[in-house]
């Protein structure tokens, strides 16, 4: 839905065309406007066609009965999506790695992601996804953690993956041969959680609900 100042516009172009003979506005006109409709092309344009008239056009097109009508809706629509653009649905954090295809081989063949778009040739950066878990994968030159900072962040994670029930996840990972940071393990607050290690460092939390 356009906001209003664009349909404002459109209703002073279409208004402009009609005063400078623009043909191929008389068939919008005739075709939407029931008063003009039986006039032949010449005689719309002849015809007294007013900025009122203009706004009907628009409003007709876009699926109202008049101008009124349609900015009512257009605030109404734009109040409504403005209330729904406020509620953050997803996060999709970005993981540094130093080697696409062995992040590939971690990611997709060990903790059973899959591949959601790639780009790069080669390729720079990816998404991985399971479920409603997606992870963006950027390609970057050289380790992505100094020793130093490992030392001092032993436990800085990268990501938080929330599941329903963390145990069958981790004895999934397990058979996998998935290198655990930290194994499963019921934390103070109920939740189960364990942490995975990717090759490049990243730790990738798993959460699962509160017992």
């Amino acid at each position: 839905m356009p906001n209003i100042e664009n349909l404002r516009k459109q209703a002073k172009q279409f208004l402009r065309w009609h005063r400078e003979r623009y043909y191929p506005v008389a068939a919008q006109i005739s075709s939407v406007l029931s008063r003009f409709r039986d006039l032949p092309d010449r005689e719309v344009l002849e015809a007294n066609f007013k900025l009122s008239d203009a706004q009907e056009l628009v409003a007709r097109k876009h699926g109202f009965e008049n101008w009124t009508a349609l900015i009512k809706g257009v605030e109404t629509m734009t109040s409504s999506s403005i209330a729904r653009m406020s509620a953050i649905k997803t996060a999709e954090p970005q993981l540094f790695v130093s080697d696409m295809e062995v992040a590939y081989g971690f990611y997709v063949q060990k903790l059973g992601f899959k591949i959601a778009f790639s780009y790069g040739e080669p390729t720079f950066y990816t998404q991985v996804f399971r479920d409603g878990g997606r992870l963006n994968l950027r390609k970057v030159a050289g380790p992505v953690f100094d020793s130093s900072f490992r030392a001092r962040e032993h436990n800085a994670l990268s990501a938080t993956l929330t599941i329903d029930d963390a145990k069958p996840l981790f004895l999934e990972f397990e058979k996998a041969g998935v290198p655990f940071h930290r194994a499963l393990r019921t934390e103070p607050w109920g939740a189960r959680t364990f942490i995975v290690q990717d090759p490049d460092g990243n730790l990738i939390a798993f959460a699962g609900a509160t017992n």
